[in-house]
């Protein structure tokens, strides 16, 4: 933890905005160095163009492999794009329309040149493709999520409308690369660019009372607030309170590319973690001041839940209130319906799952494996530990199949006005049932090799046959909900399990540990784990 995490942000802290757009168009990148290729993680390619790693070359090149992607699909339809509040996705947007005109997609962007979040593109998708058009649509949202003010985000979501599984992204990653290797040569492109509009804000906006019981939340006069912490999310939730009439105040209307009004993240850097107590130290400020306050990242696919008797919820905590209430307020659900959760999210998500009567679906991390889910209704809610869910509408068919961080943010409300109670009353209500459990990541060195092996680990290397004592009931190496690779392994015992992860960025591994003990327990589970895995790498 950094000494001044929690802290307001000074001038030495800020980035040069200008720098940082001169960066973007004036280097070019060599991609014989890895750090400076296109490279697609769970979330789309990242980085920064003062590192070479997210420059003009590298949106028009990825623009490019997308345009021959969808091709390839038979994807004909219209391609919708938007931008949040980073200062790189302003040119990444306008290197990405020219290649897009240049190529004859159909573009629509949104109606009145604003922001867009991440959800907001997910649903014009998806309703774009319901209403039986005889094209289909797809999409390209530019966010480095809540990176750093110095990054830049690129990621494209296909026709069901949440991220691209890893057959897209690869493709489209080795081609770009490829085509950059070639000097961009094959690159089509044109300046003059006029993409045809969407109403991106009023559109999602006019619909939410179709996820959200909305009339309850004005009835019961739940007062409101809402920190979009500087990003897209901003005029939606202006628009929210302007057209249900809703009790709600926005906390910080400012956007500054900069974020120079953000408090320091746990290292010491401006990140805009909703789910971080250090990024979110200035809106908790707040908290007595309502009856919720939430916030949201950049563009708006994490949440960040605020109550007066909780401060900030462990987004665990909340992922298991919000379960338990959905799954006993949407009678039009399916009774079949799952409930999906990533294989690092809390085991009292488990449990919970348990006493609904309802199947658990642990999948990998990647809100990418909700997607197939969502989209038939058999998984109503998937989350992740990360603070990301999405969750049907109350008919029971997809509202989105990306996260989104404000309709988690507007059912913490829902749940105030239903039950009288807060969700970190419910939570506390709910270990008192199934136990309370101590949660935390830690990392761990680890060299290439060792991530390389860690990434393809089988759980049948792991010889431990006990964990703090206990015996140890699974070792996992793929997730019991569709039998997909983990890229690690997970160790289970009936009262804490690990799991181990290499780091995509770093030379470390992760491990999330949990303990329904106590926290003496939890320090042992996480002594053994780096010891267990060390051992299966031979380190």
């Amino acid at each position: 933890m950094n000494d001044r995490a929690g802290t307001p942000a000074t001038a030495d802290d800020l980035v040069d905005i200008d720098a940082l757009v001169a960066a973007y168009y004036d280097r070019v990148p060599d991609v014989s160095v890895a750090e400076q290729q296109v490279v697609f993680g769970t979330s789309g390619h990242r980085g920064s163009s003062l590192d070479s790693a997210f420059n003009d070359t590298h949106i028009a090149a990825i623009t490019q492999a997308i345009v021959e992607y969808r091709q390839s699909q038979g994807t004909d339809g219209p391609l919708f794009i938007g931008r949040d509040t980073h200062a790189l996705s302003g040119p990444a947007e306008r290197t990405a329309l020219e290649v897009l005109a240049a190529n004859g997609v159909h573009v629509l962007a949104d109606s009145d040149n604003g922001y867009v979040p991440t959800p907001a593109l997910s649903h014009a998708i998806i309703r774009y493709n319901r209403a039986g058009n005889p094209d289909t649509a797809d999409g390209i949202v530019i966010t480095p999520s809540h990176n750093p003010p110095r990054d830049g985000g690129f990621k494209y979501n296909p026709p069901h409308g949440g991220p691209a599984d890893s057959d897209a992204t690869s493709w489209i990653a080795n081609r770009a690369n490829a085509i950059i290797e070639g000097g961009n040569a094959e690159v089509q492109r044109t300046e003059h660019a006029t993409p045809d509009r969407y109403d991106f804000l009023h559109t999602y906006v006019a619909d939410l009372e179709n996820i959200i019981d909305i009339a309850a939340i004005k009835r019961a006069g739940v007062k409101i607030g809402a920190d979009p912490l500087g990003g897209a999310s901003l005029p939606y939730w202006n628009l929210i309170r302007d057209h249900y009439g809703l009790d709600l105040t926005v906390v910080n209307p400012d956007v500054d590319p900069t974020w120079s009004f953000m408090t320091l993240d746990w290292d010491g850097k401006i990140r805009m973690d909703p789910s971080s107590p250090s990024a979110m130290a200035s809106v908790l400020a707040h908290k007595d001041e309502f009856d919720v306050l939430t916030g949201n990242d950049a563009d708006s696919d994490r949440h960040g839940i605020v109550t007066p008797d909780g401060g900030l919820m462990n987004p665990n905590h909340y992922l298991a209130v919000a379960i338990e209430y959905l799954y006993a307020h949407r009678p039009a659900w399916r009774d079949d319906a799952a409930i999906g959760k990533t294989l690092v999210s809390s085991s009292i998500i488990d449990r919970v799952a348990e006493s609904l009567g309802r199947r658990l679906w642990e999948v990998p991390v990647g809100f990418k494996w909700f997607v197939p889910g969502l989209i038939d209704g058999s998984v109503a809610f998937g989350g992740e530990e990360s603070a990301g869910a999405s969750f049907l509408r109350t008919d029971g068919t997809a509202w989105t199949t990306d996260k989104d961080g404000i309709i988690l943010a507007l059912l913490a409300s829902e749940i105030v006005a239903v039950t009288g109670k807060t969700p970190s009353q419910l939570y506390t209500e709910l270990t008192e049932r199934f136990g309370d459990p101590v949660y935390q990541r830690v990392d761990a060195a680890a060299t290439k090799e060792q991530k390389a092996r860690l990434s393809k680990l089988d759980g049948e290397a792991i010889t431990a046959e006990t964990l703090a004592g206990d015996p140890i009931t699974a070792k996992l190496s793929k997730a019991p909900g569709n039998d997909a690779a983990v890229g690690g392994v997970k160790v289970v015992t009936d009262k804490a399990w690990f799991a181990a992860r290499p780091s995509g960025t770093e030379d470390v591994y992760k491990i999330y540990a949990e303990s329904f003990v106590g926290q003496e327990h939890l320090e042992q589970v996480q002594r053994e784990a780096k010891e267990i895995v060390d051992a299966a790498l031979g380190a």
